[in-house]
């Protein structure tokens, strides 16, 4: 029961996530937002949708192991911080890289801090999500591809932003 719990809230908290990115994807291509990456934006939505097809599959391949409530609570502070990312960064915020022409990076919340803090949040999801329940090779393979995936994306979105003081 606790597996079906914390499943659904982890798809409807992605769920919800999309249509904010849309909301925001409208309002950032009404301040004439230019989008990039558009190559690997199929590749990023398949690997986070395998992401939790892998944690479901493991999940019943491993005979439904128990909650590990270390890991979930490692999971809610990954959360908290993820929360905090992507409300400094407001309407700006999508899962795809647009750029408004004229519009500096925002610098507040950890993003004073850090150069890409969101994605620093992401690698720890990848990684910690699975082990809330012991799933080892979903942890370890989709971090892998995950960290290749974020050395495409963080290369692009360095290279939108490298004119830009």
């Amino acid at each position: 029961m606790a597996f079906i719990v914390f499943i659904s809230f982890f798809i409807l908290q992605r769920l919800s996530e999309l249509f904010i990115a849309r909301r925001n994807e409208k309002w950032l291509l009404s301040q004439g937002a230019i989008q990039y990456g558009q190559d690997h934006y199929p590749f990023m939505i398949a690997l986070h949708s395998l992401f939790i097809v892998a944690i479901i599959g493991e999940f019943i391949l491993r005979g439904q192991p128990p909650i590990n409530w270390l890991f979930l609570i490692l999971y809610l502070l990954v959360l908290s911080f993820k929360f905090w990312a992507l409300s400094s960064l407001g309407k700006y915020w999508n899962t795809k890289i647009y750029r408004v022409p004229g519009v500096y990076p925002v610098k507040k919340g950890p993003y004073k801090f850090l150069k890409h803090p969101n994605y620093m949040e992401v690698v720890c999801e990848v990684a910690i999500i699975p082990l809330v329940f012991h799933l080892y090779y979903t942890a370890i393979v989709f971090s892998i591809l995950n960290a290749a995936m974020l050395c495409v994306r963080i290369n692009v979105e360095n290279k939108v932003w490298a004119d830009v003081k």
